[in-house]
Formats: C-alpha cells, sequence, structure tokens
C-alpha cells in the first residue's frame, strides 16, 4: 500500500480502473525512482479491486446467489 494514496473506499469501480489506466500511461518515464513509486500506487489500485471483487463473490455466496444454479429448477 503506499502512503500517498489514502481512503479508496469513496472512489467507484470505474474510478479505480481510470486511475489505473491514468497512472499506467505515466510508467514509460526514465526515472527509475518515479517508475517504482507508480508501481506502488498502481499495486495499491489493484489490491483495492481485488478486495471489492472477493467481497463482491463472498456477498453473493452468502446470501446463497450460485449464478446459474437459481436459473436451473429440478422438481
Amino acid at each position: 500500500m503506499h502512503p500517498g494514496v489514502g481512503d479508496l473506499s469513496h472512489l467507484t469501480d470505474n474510478e479505480v480502473e481510470d486511475k489505473i489506466i491514468q497512472l499506467s500511461r505515466y510508467y514509460h518515464t526514465c526515472n527509475n525512482d518515479v517508475k517504482s513509486q507508480i508501481i506502488l500506487v498502481i499495486d495499491t489500485y489493484k489490491i483495492e479491486q481485488e478486495t471489492r471483487r472477493l467481497n463482491l463473490r463472498k456477498k453473493e455466496e452468502d446470501s446463497g446467489e450460485n449464478g446459474l444454479d437459481n436459473l436451473i429448477n429440478i422438481s
């Protein structure tokens, strides 16, 4: 986690994705120190994305939604 990023919970999923895309454009700099900081920030956003995906999957499993399982009615 990069200390300069702060709390990401106020951002939407699309905003997080946009930040990753935006930072990826700056990665092609010649300064290796800047590259390493950009990598850390991108990783922070990717960790946030993955955490949100895992939380969503857990909520779906807890609520009993198993994708196509609810569509198949065998009786």
